[in-house]
């Protein structure tokens, strides 16, 4: 005797079928393989988060901050991917985020502490959640704006506070000073929490920052090979003096912070005036990221 199986279709009716019979709802769509990069990138920034607290762990430390640096160096390359392959998809923009948090917040988090912030325990410790929890809020709240339908066309050229990759690297500049040769208590610890409250308290700020999406556009032709040399010489630079490089671009990126707020506040008054009649803004056609930051 043949066995039936049954399921209810849209309409809430209950159809039997044999089990060789083909059904539709149960066939899954195939995917390309060009769908799956982004993603494959995206878990392997996952695992260099991971690796890197192992690392900090087993006290390792100039390994777990390269895990924290190439993972907020794929963290830039998932995305433009996507897009490149035109293989966005909801469920990469969820994974980009998870494992956002994990990288960016919980693992430089960690490595702080295990570094030199444990002796403090408690203290140390409540410092470390606060960072973490603030990287989440920040990529919460970037998932929200993502979908603000009022959002002014400049403002897509600007992150609303810190972004978690940049965080990640800046809170780690006490580690790269001591890498450099300066002993670790040379300040005290207190500063090294103050620093770390401040970077947490600037991801979750308004303080518009400079997103850096204009450099993933056409460049004229005269300045693409001064441009592969620029990335020759920094990656030769990273490798040969990385503690050097990471020091002076984090101290660069923070001196950045104002010019990007007053550029902001310029567009910004811009752009009212412009909704006001009074003068014209040249529109900025520039879509935001499809995966999140």
């Amino acid at each position: 005797m043949a066995s039936f199986r049954a399921y209810s279709d849209a309409h809430g009716q209950t159809v039997s079928f044999e089990p060789g019979d083909e059904n539709p709802r149960r066939r899954f769509r195939k995917i390309p393989v060009r769908a799956l990069l982004p993603n494959l990138v995206t878990l392997l920034a996952l695992c260099l988060g991971l690796t890197a607290i192992r690392m900090a762990i087993e006290g390792r430390m100039d390994l777990a901050i390269a895990g924290i640096v190439l993972a907020a160096i794929l963290d830039g390359i998932d995305g433009r991917l996507a897009r490149y392959l035109q293989a966005q998809s909801r469920f990469g923009a969820e994974l980009d985020s998870l494992a956002d948090f994990m990288n960016f917040g919980c693992a430089p988090a960690l490595i702080l502490f295990f570094w030199g912030l444990g002796p403090l325990k408690t203290l140390g410790w409540v410092i470390m959640l606060i960072f973490a929890l603030c990287a989440a809020l920040r990529l919460a709240r970037f998932n929200v704006m993502m979908d603000d339908p009022n959002r002014p066309a400049f403002a897509g050229n600007f992150f609303v506070g810190i972004p978690a990759p940049a965080a990640a690297v800046v809170v780690l500049l006490p580690v790269y000073i001591e890498m450099l040769g300066v002993p670790r208590f040379s300040f005290s610890p207190v500063l090294y929490l103050i620093f770390a409250l401040a970077i947490a308290l600037l991801m979750v700020s308004k303080i518009p920052t400079w997103s850096g999406k204009k450099l993933s556009a056409r460049v004229p032709r005269e300045y693409v090979l001064p441009i592969l040399v620029l990335v020759v010489l920094v990656v030769a630079m990273l490798l040969s003096y990385p503690w050097e490089l990471l020091t002076f671009m984090v101290l660069a990126y923070l001196s950045t912070i104002p010019l990007a707020f007053m550029h902001y506040r310029r567009l910004e008054r811009a752009h009212v005036l412009s909704s006001e009649g009074l003068m014209t803004v040249p529109a900025d056609n520039e879509q935001r990221p499809d995966r999140l930051n």
